[in-house]
């Protein structure tokens, strides 16, 4: 299998197959999430809806795009991946899944909506900061540029869903004045059919969205286990020949080549030394390579990291409104052009992975789903959800999401959908309606979460590679 040996295989299906299972349970936790309220209103029976959210989450993921699962894979640096023997990287791996599984798993025993994203994140972070700590080791940044970003909308995104829910079901109560919206489902009977309508599209909307950001998570952990231990294979994408990705890189050259001769300053001349050279690197290897079956494993690293950090060197330039000045528009045309395609062979995701992490969100929707289901419907609230509190979360939810994807940030369905349905809680009877038990449970999780998985998995990956 992909030239490895049966050692190898074996551990490259085991680690695989705990990226599934972590998506599994991330099915048990986020992904009921979307399927709360359509089912506590009893809009759709619990098996119908388990089914329809598990088609949406496939869409979501399918047509979603891979910008998420990009975004995933970055955090890690490269030169960890790069500098580390296979075994190390497969503790590396381990280190990150198994953490992400015990904490997913033990909160949602509990009933207790935990966020995904939130559990993942801790474990990158921990296993890269874990890393400067071996010694021998030149130390590594982790892209804290990037981490920035997430923590920030991760923060921010619950108090988004929280406030624009409570906004919304006011609203609601000043303009829609049909009295059974208001109220909490009934024991045995349906809604009528233009809530049971709202209800079922806005868990649609969620359930695709849900997918679109939380199944990307898995994609791109499972690319990282493929580029760190067959790189030769996954480290650049081989739907695209690499005649042509030196052809695109060569055109880029020429473009900073005419930029050579221009009147630049200090810092634009130094991103220039470092772009060439990046060029002249990605072109020694690539050069007489008519096919991959020529590049070996090491080679598809070394083209990789430089691909990519050529693509943030010339972002960064562009930044620089000098450059803007002193080069032509055709020139710039041409530039972006290519970075575009270039941009194909580092960032993308085989559709197998795409349907397998599909799969395993919806076969874990259908196993997992009545705890998360019982706590956001019932224990959020004094009073059980209603028609209007349960579409207005579903809306806020889902468009916060997917912005949220569209940005390629990560995001956690759990946080927004359940700050949501708080803040439409507050919205009908203030804060005393909350239970404050069940709030505290959620808030001290999410607090927790983060820096808990980051000493676990720190804690793992360095006694994994220890053992390895």
């Amino acid at each position: 299998m992909l030239g490895l040996d049966t050692g190898m295989t074996v551990i490259l299906i085991v680690c695989i197959t705990i990226a599934c299972v972590f998506e599994l349970i991330n099915g048990f936790n986020d992904t009921s999430n979307s399927i709360v309220t359509v089912i506590y209103t009893k809009s759709m029976k619990p098996t119908h809806a388990v089914v329809w959210a598990g088609i949406m989450n496939f869409m979501g993921v399918f047509f979603g795009g891979t910008i998420v699962a990009m975004g995933i894979m970055k955090l890690i640096p490269n030169e960890i991946l790069m500098t580390q023997t296979v075994s190390q990287n497969i503790a590396l791996i381990i280190a990150i899944l198994l953490t992400s599984i015990i904490w997913n798993f033990s909160t949602w025993y509990f009933g207790i909506p935990c966020s995904s994203s939130h559990t993942l994140l801790g474990s990158i972070f921990g296993v890269g900061i874990a890393y400067n700590f071996l010694p021998d080791i030149a130390s590594v940044s982790l892209n804290w540029g990037k981490i920035e970003s997430v923590c920030i909308w991760l923060l921010l995104s619950p108090i988004t869903g929280f406030m624009l829910a409570w906004g919304m079901v006011a609203f609601l109560k000043r303009t829609v004045k049909y009295k059974k919206f208001y109220r909490a489902p009934h024991a045995k009977k349906a809604p009528s059919f233009w809530i049971r309508l709202l209800i079922i599209l806005s868990s649609t909307h969620l359930s695709f969205s849900h997918g679109q950001n939380d199944g990307q998570k898995g994609v791109g952990i499972i690319m990282i286990i493929l580029i760190a231990l067959v790189p030769a294979h996954f480290a650049l994408n081989h739907h695209h020949n690499p005649v042509q990705l030196l052809s695109q890189v060569n055109s880029v050259e020429t473009v900073f080549n005419h930029m050579d001769s221009k009147p630049l300053d200090a810092r634009s001349k130094a991103s220039l030394l470092v772009i060439h050279s990046q060029i002249d690197t990605i072109q020694s290897h690539l050069s007489g390579k008519s096919n991959y079956a020529a590049i070996n494993g090491t080679e598809s690293w070394v083209v990789r990291d430089n691909l990519m950090s050529l693509q943030k060197e010339v972002k960064a330039l562009n930044e620089n409104s000098g450059i803007k000045k002193v080069i032509s528009h055709d020139d710039q045309k041409l530039m972006n052009s290519n970075l575009d395609v270039i941009k194909n062979y580092t960032d993308y995701a085989p559709t197998w992975i795409i349907l397998m992490i599909s799969v395993a969100l919806g076969t874990g929707t259908m196993i997992g789903w009545k705890r998360i289901v019982v706590t956001v419907g019932e224990k959020i609230g004094v009073q059980p959800l209603s028609y209007a509190q349960g579409s207005s979360a579903n809306i806020i939810a889902a468009s916060t999401i997917s912005l949220s994807s569209t940005l390629g940030l990560p995001v956690s369905t759990t946080q927004i959908l359940s700050s949501g349905v708080a803040g439409s809680m507050v919205a009908t009877n203030g804060i005393k309606n909350l239970r404050r038990k069940t709030i505290k449970n959620i808030f001290l999780t999410w607090i927790l979460t983060i820096p808990c998985t980051m000493v676990i998995s720190g804690s793992l990956f360095l006694l994994f590679r220890y053992i390895f």
